[in-house]
């Protein structure tokens, strides 16, 4: 029996479907445990078609707020009643934070990701970065590295359409007074892009590419001379745990501390809605030793820790 559950506990929650594979309630109940926070975390089956009646409830019964994974993320946005600025250029809420019935929208999935390369002693301020990608995952992470200071994010895709999208919300940030500098190319044009890798100071990839199952083993860059020991390379992706653009990096010249797997992004994605929820730093050591303890355990891994799928 918990006994730290009273008359006067505060719930939250995470929406979305299917939503039994969620870690979110391991790691933010922790984090209410630590500090002593008089709130529990859950999860709640919702898809497009419950949002409205889903939010209602969240009013109704006082919700502090809850994280959003797929299907809802684009929905929630159309029925907030503020949005955060990222969130409003994006389209997109993971994070709803409700202050006496006011619901405001917030995207916490591209600061995962400047969080994380911060933990690993690495700033994205004044740097030009490449970005694969041009879906919801990798348009967070432009715009949080844009409104962080990035000097330059240029971004390749394979696909037209959502090469267009990216750029329309690019154009609307430098309009806003961003003063990052942004450039959008297909992947196809692979010189141009390979240059412009071997010219950057940090690499992303925000695609499926290298993902297991379907895409495992498969990699954009196909030149190795791209890699070299100043180069920082990124990859969202943490199944599998190394993948084999991480693998080339490695192999071809990058420092091996400076090739990074995408499954801090999801701790520090979570961290940025704990201070949003709590206005307190999530105690991420404490909870790492807390989720690797777990794993020695022979408990299975947390998947999907802050609902950071690209969608």
């Amino acid at each position: 029996m918990d006994t730290r559950i009273s008359g006067k506990t505060r719930l939250l929650g995470v929406i979305g479907a299917p939503i039994k594979h969620s870690g979110s309630p391991i790691m933010y109940n922790f984090c209410f445990d630590y500090y002593g926070i008089d709130c529990v975390y859950l999860a709640f089956e919702c898809d497009e078609s419950q949002v409205k009646d889903t939010l209602a409830a969240m009013r109704r019964l006082n919700m502090r707020g809850a994280n959003v994974t797929m299907p809802c993320k684009r929905e929630v946005a159309r029925n907030m009643d503020k949005l955060s600025p990222a969130a409003k250029l994006i389209g997109a809420v993971n994070t709803i934070v409700n202050d006496n019935g006011v619901l405001t929208g917030h995207i916490t999935d591209g600061m995962g990701v400047v969080w994380d390369l911060k933990d690993h002693g690495i700033s994205i301020v004044d740097k030009d970065i490449v970005l694969f990608g041009a879906g919801g995952a990798a348009t967070a992470i432009m715009v949080q590295c844009a409104l962080d200071g990035a000097k330059s994010v240029t971004v390749f895709n394979r696909g037209e359409e959502g090469l267009m999208k990216v750029q329309k919300i690019g154009e609307n940030m430098i309009a806003d007074g961003v003063s990052c500098k942004m450039e959008y190319h297909l992947t196809e044009e692979a010189e141009l892009m390979h240059d412009t890798i071997r010219k950057a100071d940090v690499l992303i990839n925000a695609t499926s590419v290298g993902m297991r199952p379907m895409h495992e083993g498969q990699s954009l860059v196909s030149d190795m001379t791209v890699f070299h020991e100043d180069l920082v390379v990124y990859d969202v992706i943490y199944n599998p745990l190394v993948t084999k653009l991480m693998s080339d990096a490695m192999e071809h010249g990058c420092k091996k501390e400076n090739v990074i797997g995408g499954k801090g992004m999801l701790l520090w994605q979570g961290a940025g809605a704990f201070k949003l929820y709590s206005g307190l730093d999530m105690p991420a050591q404490e909870l790492k030793a807390f989720l690797a303890k777990r794993e020695e355990e022979g408990v299975e891994p947390l998947q999907d820790i802050a609902e950071n799928v690209p969608y």
